[in-house]
Formats: C-alpha cells, structure tokens, sequence
C-alpha cells in the first residue's frame, strides 16, 4: 500500500513543481510584454528617448537601485525585508565624506562600507536572535541611519576633494560607465548564486517553509543573517558609487531608494511571503521602474507626480503578488 501512496505523492509533487513553473513563465513573458509597450509608448511620446546616450543614462540611473535590487531578492526569497537600504546609502556617503581628510578617501570608502555590514548585521541579529519583526526592525533603522546621517553632516552636503574618486562613479569602461559595468556584475552573480549553488537552494527552502528547512538540518538563521548581511554590503557598494557619482556625501540621497527596491523586487515576481522569486525576474523590474522614471523626466513630469507614480507601482506590484499566491493555494 505505501508504494502506491509513494507513487501519488511524488506525481502530486511534479504537478505543482510543473504549475509553479508554468506560472513563472507566464508571468516573465507578461513582464516582458510590460516592458515592450512602455518602450514603444515612451519612444512615440518623445523624440529623445531611443538614443544611445539616453538609454546610457537610464541604465546608470538605474543602477544604484539595480545592486541593491539583486540582494534585496535574496533577502526576500529567504522570507526576510529590509527598508533601511536608502538610509544606509544616505549614511555610507556621509561616513565617506566626513572622514576623508582623516583616512583619505579610499579608507573613508572603506569605513562606509563597513558601516553597511555593521548595520546589516544589527538588522540580522535584532530579527533572526531577538525575533523582532523585519518590517519593525528595518523601519527603524532606517529611522537611526537617516538621522545619523544628518548628525554627523550637521544637514550640510559634503563634497568630496579627490578627483580620482570621482572616476569610480562617472568614468566609463569601453564607453560604458562603471556603475553600470558594476551593475552587470552584480546581476551575473546573484543569478548564478541562487540558480546554482547550494546557498541559493537553501535561501529558497528557508523562504519556503522555515519549520521544515530547520528540521531538514538546515542552519535557518544563519542563512537568515547572511542575507541581512549581504543586504545592507549592497547598501554600502551603491552608497560608495553613488557619492562617487556625485561626488558629494548628502544625508538627503537616496530618499525613497527603499520603496523603489522593494516595488522593482516584487514587480519581477519575488514573493513577500518568501520562497519564490528569481533575478531574472527582478532585473526585468528594475529595467521596467527605471525606465518609467527616465520617461517621465524626459516628458518634464514633477518631481512630485513622478512621487505619485512610485507609489502606484508600489500599490500594483503588491497587489499582483497577493493575486498570484492566492492563484497557487
């Protein structure tokens, strides 16, 4: 009798493992067809929108919110959240322009990036070893990093004084600028690690079902905080870059980077309630925020519609998440 019950277990399993790609598929070629009609859209609303140096500058743009992006999917995959990524990158700049008469500028970027995985690691430890809630304990860090910031900054925006750190965010490779070739690498990376290694495996079975993960042998909250980790590393890498690019430490930048992250994740179809989500997917999203953003800069859209629109697609991406875990119970 349990050879049979065996047999129509495993079948059960094929099915859903069939559905759940199936759904995946259908939901990469609706991202897909998305994107193609905001192409076509924007490229009939304005002139300048397919040329070289506008797609150059809509994926360098993009860029800082695409780095995070990639490891946010990671930390999402594996159940968890972090909304202090903009904060982060907000402090990591001050950090950098505040010390480098002291440390000079590549120890400063150095002490940044340090602060990064100092804040990634409070937020692992304050949810996987106290078990505060993630969206609790990473809203308020991004309350204690936006105001560290603007402490140590006095409010004031620094600019940085060496030249040759400036190359590291507006110097280009090939005709192709850094931030973007850092992008690219990122990307790469991140879909190798969770399409082929052990490590991504396990952030999904985490993500999936923790209780099981755990008892499968699992080291649950090590994974856990790996990823917090790595989150607030890819904070700190953007934060480096983008001060690099403007070549200032500002306690105002990044402002809102979080909820660009989060929507441009979720948009690509990672799932907020963990164990599902792909790179691909959320490179698609970047691409399809980025380029929303670019189109309406290059249409004179305010700064405050361009707000509104943000959250729209926020309120969107969210509600076809919960469209879609409901159509797979």
């Amino acid at each position: 009798m349990s050879e049979p019950v065996a047999l129509s277990s495993a079948g059960r399993s094929r099915t859903l493992q069939e559905r759940l790609k199936s759904s995946a598929l259908r939901e990469g070629a609706g991202l897909v067809a998305m994107y193609i009609i905001i192409l076509v859209v924007l490229g009939m609303a304005s002139p300048y929108f397919f040329t070289a140096r506008n797609f150059i500058n809509l994926l360098l743009a993009s860029s800082t919110m695409g780095i995070i992006a990639m490891f946010t999917t990671m930390l999402m995959v594996g159940g968890g959240l972090d909304l202090s990524v903009g904060s982060t990158v907000a402090l990591v700049g001050v950090a950098i322009s505040h010390t480098q008469y002291s440390l000079g500028v590549w120890g400063a970027a150095g002490l940044g990036l340090l602060v990064s995985v100092l804040i990634g690691v409070t937020n692992g430890l304050l949810v996987t070893r106290v078990g505060i809630n993630a969206l609790i304990t990473t809203l308020g860090m991004f309350s204690v990093a936006r105001g560290l910031a603007f402490v140590f900054s006095g409010g004031l925006t620094e600019p940085m004084l060496d030249p040759a750190f400036g190359e590291l965010g507006r110097g280009f490779v090939l005709g192709v600028p850094v931030p973007v070739i850092v992008f690219v690498v990122v990307t790469i990376g991140c879909a190798v690690v969770m399409r082929y290694t052990r490590y991504g495996r396990a952030m999904y079975s985490v993500g999936g079902n923790e209780t099981a993960s755990f008892l499968a042998g699992l080291a649950v909250r090590r994974y856990q905080m790996s990823a917090y980790i790595l989150s607030g590393l890819s904070a700190g890498l953007a934060g480096v870059l983008l001060t690099s690019q403007l070549g200032a430490g500002a306690p105002q930048a990044a402002t809102g980077l979080e909820i660009s992250v989060i929507a441009a994740v979720i948009l690509g179809g990672t799932s907020l309630a963990g164990g599902k989500g792909t790179i691909a997917g959320t490179l698609i999203g970047v691409l399809i925020l980025g380029t929303l953003t670019n189109g309406m800069i290059l249409l004179g859209v305010s700064a405050y519609y361009q707000q509104i629109a943000q959250g729209i697609v926020l309120l969107l991406a969210v509600g076809l998440d919960q469209l879609r875990t409901r159509s797979e119970e």
